[in-house]
């Protein structure tokens, strides 16, 4: 009897037209962005989202050579808001990255936004999640940045499924869902006045499992805590909560050690993992395929404060 095939063995075999398609329309929307306007930056964290954004920029904008590495440099800089309570892993993925490519990252430290009183915690192990819009907002008015490129697909949420690909932001920094600009034969229309900016959406139109099966044709590095790791972590909510310096065990909760990995990544004090032996892209494809739970339902807490949570902060000026 044959043995059965293995993830890795069945990944050649899918039919990758459609990421070919996405691919071409992602590049597209990136070349217009920086044909449309004077100041963009690309929003990278070092998640998996962003570290797909950049690799379609790669391609979108330097020379590959001989032995398949790309040359050049982006025409824009990259920006990164760090709330101080990122995972040191993500944060140490980033810098090497950055240094690899010789890119520009500019940094927006909430912490700066704090020392200005223009953010004010309610506690020290308060989420800050949410505060990020303002050390944003502050580096797109220090750097005069026109248009933001981000990560960001509608399939994650349901404000961000109603989110056009060129998402305008007024003055203040407020999106208006019911202000959106039509979006008919790919024509966009990208015109803002003095102090408005954009933020525009490459891979809007992927899905969680397109993602993933694009890190795995492309063979993507990516932070560890993406895979199979032991992770210390407390049962909250239906939740695995990690264990860190900022998201402590409570009274009565109990510690325990268990095989995770991350979904999606973002501030410690909100992001939780979920039980997986996904070891590497191809088995995290097949996981993916029987999800029935979004990557942010499944594990940010701060999306199940209301169902309009994530739609008031991007009405704020939220990613």
């Amino acid at each position: 009897m044959n043995a059965p095939l293995k993830v890795e063995q069945l990944l050649p075999e899918l039919d990758h037209t459609h990421l070919d398609w996405l691919e071409e329309e992602a590049i597209f929307i990136l070349r217009e962005t920086v044909a449309a306007f004077e100041r963009p930056a690309l929003l990278f964290s070092g998640g998996k989202d962003s570290c797909v954004v950049l690799r379609l920029a790669e391609k979108a904008f330097k020379r590959r050579n001989a032995q398949g590495r790309y040359e050049g440099r982006l025409p824009f800089p990259l920006l990164h808001v760090d709330t101080g309570h990122n995972f040191p892993e993500v944060i140490a993925f980033r810098d090497s990255r950055i240094e690899e490519m010789g890119e520009r990252l500019v940094v927006g430290h909430l912490e700066d936004s704090i020392a200005r009183g223009t953010v004010r915690l309610a506690s020290p192990l308060e989420s800050r999640n949410g505060h990020q819009t303002v050390a944003l907002l502050e580096a797109i008015e220090e750097h005069r940045f026109d248009v933001l490129m981000g990560g960001a697909r509608r399939d994650e949420e349901k404000a961000r499924a109603k989110e056009r690909i060129f998402s305008h932001r007024d003055s203040f920094g407020q999106w208006q869902p019911k202000e959106q600009r039509p979006e008919l034969w790919t024509l966009f229309n990208t015109r803002i006045k003095p102090g408005e900016h954009m933020r525009a959406f490459p891979i809007s139109n992927w899905t969680e499992l397109d993602v993933w099966l694009y890190i795995a044709r492309e063979n993507m590095p990516l932070p560890e805590l993406y895979y199979a790791h032991d992770r210390q972590v407390i049962r909250r909510k239906g939740l695995l909560v990690p264990l860190t310096d900022v998201t402590p065990a409570l009274p009565g909760e109990t510690v325990e050690t268990v095989e995770v990995r991350f979904r999606t990544v973002g501030d410690m004090t909100c992001t939780c993992p979920v039980e997986s032996p996904a070891a590497n892209a191809a088995e995290i494809v097949a996981e993916t395929l029987q999800v029935t739970v979004s990557e942010r339902g499944a594990t940010r807490m701060d999306d199940r404060t209301s169902d309009a949570s994530m739609e008031r902060r991007k009405k704020e000026g939220y990613f």
